[in-house]
């Protein structure tokens, strides 16, 4: 039991004391009756008895229900005026609420328990010597009263499991999301490191052949040996930046996944998808220059999602912008959605695919909806100019 509910059930049994003194003390709810018991010593006791093991409720709530209930019926039967026994009516909710959804003989056992205490309200009435006939609407009331305990408990018992069950679900729903999206960015790095493969393998066979030339003109031709070896060095250089932006991607098997790369592949890529009825304007803005091959395919990769997505999910129509910057390679889709789609914002794993390309690069990608216009954009940066040559 924790401690709000130490802190709720010791309020509840405080409130439930006070009622309880302030009825006995008064002579009752209505006009005190001549015959009523007045409140000494023994009333508060029972008083006590009758509400302050509601604090333990959640604990024990059997025992409360007992213990509160007898003294709620021993004041009863002594003639003092409580009228309403406020603390066994607490009492009755808290075993209804624990034990309604038990076995068959724990349930019926708990029914009883609580719907018998209008029963036993009379007897403790008839012991008191009290006409039962005159106070006859008052006990229908309060055996009414019982009853509606125990179905309000039983109710209360299945909206908590329903809670409890709901938040099970959405638990095991998130956990099974981040699983796949976890799956999906493991395949995407899967086929980044098959690219990266190719590219380093690209790298040194140029390398192999530029060694070779150098040694072979190292004394027929110096300068153009010094070349080779330039070459060899910027070759390395730039192989040497991929692998190790790339590093942590993971090769799973063999095969060979090569994607596409360059200015004339995303034409390329952009005139399959006009061809295929996408209304595309596209702008591509600067000069590739020597960008690596790793920022090359990923924003191939990148480009050719973002435009399936637009297909998918838009009206038939995009808006490309692909801006080769000095040191970053810039992508920009944007394409109104249709009004009974749902753009895939977050939780497709093209995106969750397309976001690992750009951060295993160093880079960024967004994908927003803002009323029927969706954007994505990525930015790849690069440092071709640095390395001097692409992979």
């Amino acid at each position: 039991m924790d401690r709000r509910t130490m802190l709720v059930d010791g309020g509840i049994a405080a409130i439930t004391l006070a009622i309880a003194v302030s009825t006995l003390a008064v002579g009752g709810l209505g006009t005190p009756s001549p015959q009523s018991t007045p409140l000494d010593a023994l009333g508060v006791v029972l008083a006590v008895v009758a509400s302050v093991p509601l604090a333990l409720r959640e604990r024990a709530p059997v025992t409360v229900y007992v213990v509160v209930g007898v003294a709620s019926l021993t004041l009863m039967m002594l003639n003092y005026p409580l009228d309403f026994p406020l603390g066994a009516a607490i009492g009755g909710y808290g075993v209804a609420v624990r034990y309604s959804g038990g076995s068959d003989l724990v349930r019926r056992s708990a029914l009883a328990a609580v719907v018998g205490f209008g029963p036993l309200l009379v007897v403790s009435y008839q012991l008191a010597g009290d006409d039962l006939t005159r106070i006859s609407v008052e006990l229908t009331f309060l055996a009414v009263m019982f009853v509606a305990i125990w179905i309000t408990g039983d109710r209360s018992r299945l909206r908590r499991e329903r809670i409890v069950t709901l938040e099970e679900r959405a638990a095991r729903t998130e956990r099974e999301v981040e699983r796949e999206h976890r799956l999906a960015a493991a395949q995407e790095r899967t086929r980044i490191a098959r690219e990266l493969h190719d590219s380093a393998g690209h790298a040194i066979s140029v390398i192999l052949v530029q060694a070779g030339a150098a040694r072979l003109l190292h004394e027929r031709d110096p300068e153009r040996s010094k070349r080779a070896l330039a070459t060899i060095e910027d070759v390395a250089r730039g192989t040497m930046d991929e692998i190790g932006r790339l590093v942590r991607a993971l090769r799973e098997d063999g095969q060979s996944d090569l994607t596409p790369a360059g200015p004339a592949a995303i034409d390329d890529l952009l005139d399959g998808f006009r061809s295929g009825g996408l209304a595309l304007t596209s702008r591509i803005v600067g000069s590739p220059g020597a960008v690596p091959r790793s920022v090359a395919s990923a924003a191939y990769r990148i480009l050719q999602e973002a435009l399936t997505n637009a297909t998918r999910h838009g009206d038939g129509s995009a808006d490309v912008t692909v801006r080769f910057a000095p040191e970053a390679v810039e992508i920009t889709v944007t394409n109104p959605t249709r009004t009974t789609a749902t753009p895939p914002t977050t939780g497709g794993h093209g995106i969750v695919g397309m976001r690992e390309r750009a951060v295993l690069l160093g880079g960024t990608l967004q994908a927003k909806a803002s009323g029927s216009l969706y954007e994505l954009s990525a930015c790849l940066p690069h440092f071709a100019g640095r390395a001097g040559v692409t992979a």
